[in-house]
């Protein structure tokens, strides 16, 4: 229909928020599944760093901030700072779950309240509604994998019933609890989740926040925090051309000039005719032809003043901590998983290049 071209402007744009709509739901039902198996295989593991939770409960808030104007929904946060040991990524996996079932079940014009505190050893967050509740027969089992409060076939809510489940896997992975609590059905509902608290000395917090900033910022979150890419010269190398012109633009959005190129030996020919112009090298592992670990090698072998010590990223759906570490091993400084957050692609190219 939009290829057609006969599309009238308000008919195309409500066809492209079906598109997305219909998109973001398929991809997130596969990431659930996704995760249950990891969980139930125990091949689930955290990249776990000290990081600021205030910053990661922000970002979830941000994300869920359209979902409630949509229903005229009332989101209020009162957030406190409190340093935890965790995976910023998973944290705010959990706490958007969290958010996203409180307004979900909460009818149009009613409020969620979102408070973190730190309670003596421990950080708390309490995630508060005015939706349906839960009767009390269904609260022992609401973590359960695959459980619904409503399993009829005309339920008004979509959904596998894995959300809690992965929830209450990845607060336990923590060191965590995470429990629910309701009066009754149409009174609402509370689910607190207490983390461990970290000792941090003051000199450490701007590094930490600014790391947690990198994992857990929103699409939209501001350029300022982001040291400028104006004057760096970034080498893409990705055989895809979709991937290749969003990392692009990306990277140019934030200052950086960026050559992208289809194919290790094309980024190979890139280096040698422009010995030691770019200051980050990003690319992809799997590609016809050699791969990125062929690429990485190659590139290793060239002298210092041809571009040989470059500072690289790997960039791949290869996401297993083995690939990680082979990453690594072959000569990259940074792996990171597809698909990646503009910000924190930004952060990483400024860290590498030295610019904080």
């Amino acid at each position: 229909m939009l290829r057609s071209g006969v599309l009238k402007e308000a008919a195309a744009n409500r066809a492209l928020e079906v598109i997305e709509r219909s998109a973001r739901t398929q991809s997130q039902l596969i990431e659930d599944l996704l995760d249950i198996a990891r969980i139930t295989s125990g091949k689930l593991a955290l990249d776990s760093s000290l990081i600021d939770l205030v910053l990661v409960v922000q970002a979830a808030v941000d994300g869920v901030q359209l979902s409630a104007d949509a229903k005229n929904i009332q989101v209020v946060s009162q957030l406190s700072s409190a340093t935890v040991l965790g995976d910023a990524d998973r944290l705010q996996q959990v706490v958007w779950n969290l958010l996203s079932n409180a307004i979900k079940f909460t009818p149009a014009g009613g409020r969620v309240e979102v408070t973190l505190s730190v309670i003596e050893n421990y950080a708390q967050l309490r995630v508060s509604d005015t939706g349906k509740g839960i009767r009390a027969d269904l609260l022992p089992y609401i973590f359960d994998r695959f459980h619904q409060g409503d399993s009829t076939s005309v339920k008004a809510n979509q959904g596998l019933g894995l959300g809690l489940s992965i929830v209450r896997h990845l607060v336990e992975l923590h060191a965590g609890t995470v429990e629910a609590d309701s009066p009754g059905e149409g009174q609402g509902s509370t689910m607190t989740l207490k983390l461990p608290l970290v000792a941090l000395p003051q000199k450490l917090t701007s590094a930490i926040n600014l790391k947690t900033i990198a994992l857990a910022a929103p699409l939209n979150a501001s350029t300022d925090i982001v040291p400028s890419l104006e004057g760096l010269h970034v080498l893409v190398v990705e055989d895809r051309i979709d991937t290749r012109e969003l990392l692009a633009f990306v990277l140019e959005s934030y200052g950086a000039e960026v050559l992208t190129v289809a194919s290790a030996r094309s980024a190979i020919v890139a280096m040698k005719e422009n010995p030691g112009r770019y200051d980050v090298l990003i690319s992809d592992i799997g590609m016809p032809e050699e791969d990125g670990y062929f690429l990485i090698r190659e590139v290793r072998a060239l002298a210092a003043e041809a571009g040989g010590e470059i500072p690289a990223v790997a960039l791949t759906a290869y996401a297993s901590d083995k690939e990680r570490e082979r990453a690594i091993e072959a000569g990259f400084q940074r792996h990171i998983s597809k698909p990646v957050q503009p910000l924190q692609l930004a952060l990483m190219v400024a860290n590498l290049a030295g610019r904080f």
